[in-house]
């Protein structure tokens, strides 16, 4: 019983081979992609790099600050009696934004009007004397002593009156400094004090009653690193860029909130020297506002030209592979097998594309899809693509 079952079974295998034997020999030879009995090679999309002349750019964090900002505060003591301005408004120079009780001041000016009043009067009476001893001294009517006397007292009757003079002036000035008036053009900040308040003037700890700030212009400040700077002497001094000392290079600023670099910038300012702790150098561009958009504090990023005119190798970021510490993409080899090759990127360009330092030749096709499914070695079915400038996406050529 045991050996019919052998043979039982072994009977079925051996129909079942024939039979796979039979399919096969009737759809006889093929090339694998359109038979139906093989494995389908994977489809993938091929493209060409970008490869043209362009101009790299840098990009930097920075932060925006007024192109002016004062602290207001007084010039002399006193009790703030009215504060002359809406909070968070725009103020002119000279508008008087605060005002100090004025009585003592007037009080202090009257006083000294009038001691200028008595050094006057006694100086006219010391020039009257002066005169007397004079002629009677060119006729010997008069002793020396006399005379001496006379001279002196006319020298500081005429001193009495200049210092007289000086604090009247003095107690103008103080009278009008009780006036509190906005040193520039711009934006003011809410009142530090309250109307009532006893301030400190005219020092150091003077209290603080607001602040204005200049935003048209404004300034835009970031830092580059020691190697950034050391490249961007080289080419200026090659000719392959401007000067950023003394030639306005322009700069572009996006803020956190745009996808573009849409505000155009100067460069105004460079450092006169790279920070030791941080290997850094401060750089400043400066740009209109004319719409006040832009306030001090806020976040941006700059970009400015980094190179001189080359050929560029391009690719979208989206078909880069990292493992570890390299950066690979697949490519079409020959008979359509997939091969890896280890490139050195660059910056992103400006049309959203990424540079590629080595690695790559214009006419390498890169494999932009399915790049999850293939591995290299990988027979694939390669359907041509264009990579589209100016985009990161890929679009099928038509």
């Amino acid at each position: 019983m045991k050996n019919s079952r052998f043979a039982i079974k072994n009977s079925g295998i051996s129909a079942l081979t024939g039979i796979v034997f039979a399919l096969a020999a009737a759809c006889g030879p093929g090339d694998g992609k359109n038979n139906p009995g093989t494995t389908m090679a994977l489809e993938v999309e091929t493209a060409l790099p970008v490869f043209e002349k362009i101009t790299e750019w840098d990009e930097y964090s920075g932060r925006f600050e007024a192109s002016n900002r004062v602290e207001v505060r007084a010039r002399v003591s006193g009790f703030l009696e009215k504060v002359n301005f809406t909070d968070g408004e725009p103020v002119k120079k000279g508008q008087v934004l605060f005002v100090i009780d004025q009585r003592p001041f007037k009080i202090a000016l009257d006083q000294a009007k009038a001691n200028y009043a008595q050094a006057l009067a006694t100086l006219k009476t010391a020039r009257e004397n002066y005169g007397r001893v004079r002629s009677l001294q060119e006729t010997g009517a008069v002793s020396a002593e006399e005379y001496d006397r006379r001279e002196q007292a006319l020298a500081h009757a005429e001193a009495s009156a200049q210092l007289a003079q000086a604090q009247v002036d003095q107690a103008a000035l103080d009278l009008e400094f009780t006036r509190v008036k906005a040193p520039i053009s711009g934006l003011v900040s809410r009142h530090k004090v309250n109307e009532g308040n006893l301030i400190d003037g005219g020092s150091a700890n003077s209290t603080l009653l607001t602040t204005i700030v200049a935003t048209s212009p404004i300034h835009f400040y970031f830092t580059g690193s020691e190697s950034d700077y050391l490249k961007y002497v080289r080419l200026a001094k090659a000719g392959k860029r401007g000067e950023a000392r003394s030639e306005d290079l322009p700069v572009y600023i996006k803020l956190s909130d745009e996808n573009e670099f849409l505000h155009e910038a100067r460069l105004d300012f460079v450092d006169n020297e790279i920070d030791g702790h941080s290997g850094t150098i401060e750089n400043r561009a400066i740009l209109p506002n004319e719409d006040h958009l832009l306030e001090p504090g806020m976040f941006g990023k700059a970009r400015l030209i980094g190179s001189d005119e080359h050929d560029a190798i391009m690719i979208p970021d989206n078909i880069i592979g990292t493992n570890q510490s390299l950066r690979y993409v697949y490519a079409l080899g020959e008979n359509d097998k997939v091969v890896s090759k280890n490139i050195t990127l660059g910056p992103l360009h400006s049309n959203g594309l990424r540079i590629v330092k080595d690695g790559l030749s214009p006419k390498d096709k890169l494999i932009t899809n399915n790049l999850q499914k293939i591995r290299p070695g990988m027979i694939v079915s390669a359907n041509e693509t264009n990579i589209l400038p100016g985009k990161t996406d890929l679009a099928a050529t038509k």
